[in-house]
């Protein structure tokens, strides 16, 4: 694993917090009842000297023991285990892009305009939960907890469409980079380009909290993000996918 995307991977993971870690010879294995790919995953962030089919079987009967199935968070780098994996069976889904940005522009009047921002995310919860339609308290419940983990700075921002909350994102920072996640906008307002109101606010906000870059994850499937990613400037720098029975 190159400096550049170890040193992403380990900031993402400070800005999405998994429910439980457990380190294991040079991977981490997160556990968040199920609640989203990151969170539940086996990432390859050190080295390691056991041999991989002995740590495959122990990921394995871990997340068993928790009623998950292991799943592999790979990159271009993990070539020989995503072979080994793949004739055990696996196979990959979810191939994500990480893209960065590296001219944060700087905020305004005009850009703020009809926007919330706050470090805490109890009133933006709500908007979000309902823009993702996750109404299972116990996902929601899952969430709350894993926000509340987040020990880096956070902003939660919001943009108001005729006076009621239309689109929502938050950003984790950390050693000047802002981790932008959690966009998403009302099914029934998109389309107004909120999404890039929400993201652009976002990002200039993040600047006057000390951020230099910015950075987030994109399912590969999802062209209309990654279009309107690419608008903002942003640009591929790795790719990583999972690996699951």
């Amino acid at each position: 694993m190159t400096d550049k995307i170890r040193f992403l991977e380990e900031i993402a993971s400070n800005g999405h917090v998994a429910l439980k870690i457990m380190q294991y010879d040079g991977w981490i294995m997160r556990f968040s009842n199920g609640y989203t790919g990151r969170a539940n995953s086996i990432s390859l962030i050190y080295p390691s000297t056991i041999p991989l089919e002995e740590k495959i079987s122990y990921c394995e009967k871990c997340y068993e023991k928790q009623g998950l199935p292991a799943n592999f968070k790979l990159t271009q780098n993990d070539k020989e285990l995503s072979d080994l994996l793949a004739r055990r069976g696996y196979q990959i889904v979810t191939p994500t892009d990480v893209m960065l940005l590296d001219n944060l522009q700087e905020g305004s009047d005009q850009l703020f305009k009809d926007t919330c921002f706050s470090d805490k995310p109890d009133e933006w919860l709500p908007y979000y939960f309902d823009f993702e339609n996750i109404s299972e308290i116990k996902n929601q419940d899952t969430f709350k907890k894993m926000l509340s983990k987040v020990l880096v700075d956070t902003i939660y921002c919001s943009v108001l469409h005729e006076g009621k909350v239309a689109a929502c994102a938050s950003a984790a920072i950390e050693q000047g980079y802002a981790l932008i996640q959690n966009v998403i906008v009302n099914e029934k307002l998109r389309g107004l380009g909120l999404g890039e109101k929400v993201c652009r606010a976002l990002i200039a906000k993040a600047k006057e909290h000390g951020a230099e870059y910015a950075y987030l994850q994109v399912v590969q499937t999802n062209e209309i993000a990654a279009r309107l990613y690419e608008k903002l400037g942003f640009k591929k720098v790795y790719s990583y996918w999972y690996m699951k029975k």
